[in-house]
């Protein structure tokens, strides 16, 4: 399986982002990891950026604040 990780800062919190491609699309979401919850929706693009960018966005939404780090 192919997979990319992204490591992002978003309002002050630090996220890795993976991203697997699931038929023609690419699924972005929160690895998951111990202690962590895993239930954020995944998010899908064209591209793994483009998954990327949209849970990013989402994330500084959510978050309630505009600014986001990358």
């Amino acid at each position: 399986m192919n997979v990319h990780r992204f490591d992002k800062t978003i309002n002050g919190r630090e996220y890795r982002i993976e991203v697997s491609s699931v038929g023609p699309e690419w699924r972005a979401q929160i690895r998951r990891t111990p202690g962590i919850s895993g239930a954020h929706m995944p998010f899908y693009g064209k591209t793994p950026d483009e998954a990327a960018t949209l849970l990013t966005r989402w994330l500084s939404i959510a978050n309630g604040r505009p600014k986001t780090e990358v």
